[in-house]
């Protein structure tokens, strides 16, 4: 019998395999808080499906995401990334891989985790919506506003209230599978 899914997940094995497994459930390590962070920002304008198949390729060429080595990128293994064709080669979002990676590390500084920082915006409890439609789903919410308001200030960038909602219903911040789905 098949599983009755969210219907953006359609019928891409690998697009299911990510709502099965990951979409919407709760992370909290933080070196995948930090890669959710910098592939939503790479998503801006494009569908989530072209970063999915590009994960892989996107983990090869920033470290494995970790930020503790991308903060100290130099000019040079910048570059190198624009000239990776197998990711998405925009220059401002990939500048902002070492930006965002220095960011990240000021409020781990400062909160004693980033996951510490960001799960204190919903209490450490993820928001369970109820939706019956995909249509319904919000791009953006008053909370996500605040959380990207709070992140530029810190020096990130490329997280606006739809990148920062897009997040947080990937990490489990919020529950935004459908009734129906069986993963509600």
């Amino acid at each position: 019998m098949d599983k009755i899914r969210c219907v953006w997940a359609g019928n891409d094995a690998l697009y299911q395999a990510y709502h099965d497994e990951e979409w919407g459930r709760p992370e909290h390590d933080e070196q995948k808080l930090f890669e959710l962070l910098i592939l939503e920002g790479f998503q801006a304008g494009l569908s989530w499906i072209t970063i999915l198949r590009k994960r892989e390729d996107f983990r090869s060429c920033f470290e494995q995401f970790d930020y503790r080595k991308l903060a100290e990128w130099n000019d040079q293994q910048l570059e190198a990334c624009m000239l990776n064709t197998k990711i998405i080669r925009n220059r401002l979002k990939i500048n902002a891989v070492k930006t965002n990676a220095q960011a990240f590390m000021k409020i781990q500084e400062k909160f004693g985790s980033f996951e510490r920082y960001i799960w204190s915006f919903v209490d450490f409890q993820p928001i369970k919506n109820h939706f019956n439609q995909p249509n319904e789903l919000p791009a953006a919410t008053e909370l996500s506003m605040e959380i990207s308001r709070s992140l530029k200030k810190a020096g990130f960038k490329f997280i606006g209230p739809t990148i920062v909602y897009a997040f947080m219903q990937a990490s489990g911040m919020v529950n935004d599978h459908v009734k129906n789905c069986f993963c509600y």
